[in-house]
């Protein structure tokens, strides 16, 4: 592939996520959750499964402890999560999401799931599924991180 392919190819897969983003974004805002912006969303990816410390957090997003606590605190004040003692960490607190935050995960599968159904109207249903194996093929393992 060329360098200006590859550059091309580049543009356009990041073209594609910024997108995909806030699409996602808009569609949890339609559905009534106010306040919420896609660094959000990148903080529920990792406090889904079984909550977080806010170190767990910062690594995740690739910023630092003081931002992430900063996020933490306004996820908190929004009623998105919250803080409680950590089970294996008597030093530590683990961020988890309250029923919002959870129904606020939810809304956003709903509008991924619509962004990708677009993309189905376009590519087709078969060119779709080629083209998640592929990039889950290629897809680093980890942590998403932002850029904004």
């Amino acid at each position: 592939m060329q360098n200006s392919e590859a550059m091309a190819l580049s543009a356009a897969l990041l073209a594609v996520a910024g997108e995909l983003t806030r699409r996602i974004n808009d569609g949890v805002v339609a559905r009534g959750f106010e306040g919420i912006r896609p660094a959000h969303g990148f903080a529920f990816a990792r406090l889904a499964p079984d909550g977080a410390t806010v170190t767990d957090l910062a690594v995740h997003l690739g910023v630092t402890k003081q931002a992430a606590s900063q996020l933490v605190d306004e996820l908190v004040r929004k009623g998105y999560a919250e803080r409680r003692p950590h089970p294996g960490d008597a030093r530590a607190r683990l961020v988890v999401l309250t029923g919002a935050g959870w129904a606020c995960t939810r809304a956003a599968e709903e509008a991924a799931a619509e962004a990708v159904r677009a993309w189905g109207e376009v590519l087709g249903e078969a060119e779709t599924r080629a083209l998640a194996e592929r990039l889950l093929r290629i897809a680093p393992n980890g942590a998403i991180r932002p850029a904004w």
